[in-house]
């Protein structure tokens, strides 16, 4: 049985002894913790696909942490932030929070508060994991249909019956039946419901 990963979580501070503090908090609970100084340090690092959340200051010597924030979201980076900041104020922690920021805690905070808020994060980030897990696996169903079967599937998920999809791709009722019950196999689906659900997160429906 393979051992589940230890999660990761990364910490971005330019003070030293506040990242040495965080980090020795975080290995103390028997999490893996890597520092930073900078983001761009950060970006260098080579990430595992492990989950992992990032604990961010928010004044930054060469880019704030929340451009910071901004920039990992236009790069694609989907990773929970934990911002932490002795200069916090509400405009600022609202901008981090409406940009997906987990949490916003001014220091000095309780060393409970952060870790409640590191375990938010890392859950948030196994559940988005697990999402696209089941995508890419649905994907994968997706693709070992035939054309003619996609084209039946997406009529199937908007709610036609058997006798419209014949006439629509000119066959036989018999003929789509067939095709929608490989559907239904190749797919695993265990009902139309499913099917449907199944269409809506590979973006079919719509």
């Amino acid at each position: 049985m393979k051992t589940a990963a230890v999660p990761t979580v990364f910490i971005i501070d330019d003070d030293g002894g506040m990242r040495q503090a965080i980090q020795d908090l975080v290995e103390s609970v028997g999490l893996r913790a890597e520092s930073f100084s900078t983001g761009e340090e950060f970006l260098t690092k080579q990430r595992t696909n492990d989950a992992c959340c990032l604990v961010l200051d928010v004044r930054l010597p060469q880019m704030s942490g929340l451009d910071f924030q901004q920039q990992l979201s236009e790069m694609g980076l989907q990773i929970p932030i934990v911002f932490i900041t002795a200069h916090g104020d509400i405009p600022m922690s609202v901008r981090a929070l409406k940009s997906g920021a987990v949490e916003f805690l001014t220091k000095p905070f309780r060393d409970q508060d952060l870790l409640d808020a590191i375990q938010q994060a890392l859950q948030r980030d196994g559940a988005a994991r697990n999402q696209q897990a089941e995508i890419n696996a649905l994907h994968e169903r997706y693709e070992t249909l035939t054309a003619r079967e996609r084209e039946v599937m997406t009529l199937v998920v908007c709610g036609k019956l058997n006798k419209h999809i014949a006439a629509k791709i000119g066959t036989s009722e018999a003929t789509v039946k067939i095709h929608r019950g490989h559907v239904m196999e190749k797919m695993q689906a265990g009902s139309l419901i499913e099917l449907v659900r199944m269409a809506d997160k590979l973006g079919l429906s719509r």
